[in-house]
């Protein structure tokens, strides 16, 4: 199967085969076949085969309800800052940040998921975002609504493009992402580097730099939702070969976690291009 565009997925049983067989084994099978009449054995060999919500199969269903558990989840973390405490929004936002970071590690390289410590990563990002996003709409109002929107368009474009079969994630392009997922995570701990140690005044680090009159973040930023886009596009691709595959019901919950890795990966990029592009307005 493909790697999705974050670690998650790597390591996972998604790949199990159903085991068993998938006939439909009801209370008849239960019974010794010498006790069954003809008409029984016949209703037995004609019946349908079992899907994978009664063998306890992953499911696309599945996927898509715990996805948006885990965002309704980051919706709350979000809140806390955002509503509840508007005062600590920066301390919520560090800690939001350090913390769904540690779990985001745990739950990436876990054998089995545990949804109590997805759950806990899905609050920790919420709280992350939302006190970046009362940070920056303090600063440029709206940017929050423009962010969320851009996010959600990027989603529907890249999930009509694969299945629509004109985007895939083929070997050539997936060994192009991490190669591109490297560089762009070296720069970025550059630059991270130079702005702790006050090498450059820019609040964005190198990313506030113009080149040809346009900041060096928006050819950047623009890069990163290219490479979160195709991640999106390697995830669905992982997801849809494990349902094919017949991988266990648990692991909707890694199917989940991945997506909301990408998803928020996806809105920092944006809404930080949004406010480079309206601080330099």
């Amino acid at each position: 199967m493909a790697l999705g565009g974050n670690p998650v997925f790597n390591g996972k049983n998604f790949n199990s085969t159903v085991r068993g067989g998938g006939m439909n084994q009801g209370s008849l099978a239960t019974q010794p076949q010498g006790q069954m009449t003809p008409q029984q054995l016949q209703e037995l060999y004609t019946a349908p085969s079992a899907g994978p919500s009664q063998t306890g199969r992953m499911t696309y269903d599945d996927v898509i309800m715990k996805t948006l558990a885990c965002l309704a989840v980051v919706l709350v973390g979000a809140a806390i800052p955002m509503l509840l405490i508007p005062g600590a929004a920066a301390p919520l936002m560090i800690v939001g940040a350090l913390g769904g970071f540690v779990l985001g590690l745990v739950n990436s390289f876990k054998r089995e998921p545990v949804p109590a410590l997805i759950l806990a990563y899905a609050a920790l990002e919420g709280m992350f975002l939302g006190g970046l996003t009362l940070v920056l709409d303090n600063l440029y109002p709206g940017i929050g609504l423009q962010a969320v929107l851009g996010t959600l368009s990027v989603f529907a474009v890249t999930l009509v493009l694969f299945k629509s079969g004109k985007v895939r994630a083929t070997p050539k392009a997936m060994r192009f992402f991490m190669i591109a997922m490297i560089g762009y995570a070296v720069f970025s701990l550059v630059n991270m580097g130079l702005m702790i140690f006050g090498a450059v005044d820019d609040p964005w680090g190198v990313r506030g730099f113009d080149i040809a009159g346009i900041p060096l973040g928006i050819i950047i930023g623009l890069f990163a939702v290219g490479l979160a886009a195709f991640s999106l596009i390697m995830d669905f691709t992982s997801i849809e070969q494990g349902v094919q595959a017949g991988a266990p019901q648990r692991y909707s919950w890694t199917a989940a976690f991945g997506l909301t890795v990408t998803l928020v990966w996806l809105y920092v990029e944006i809404i930080r291009i949004l406010a480079i592009l309206r601080g330099d307005d």
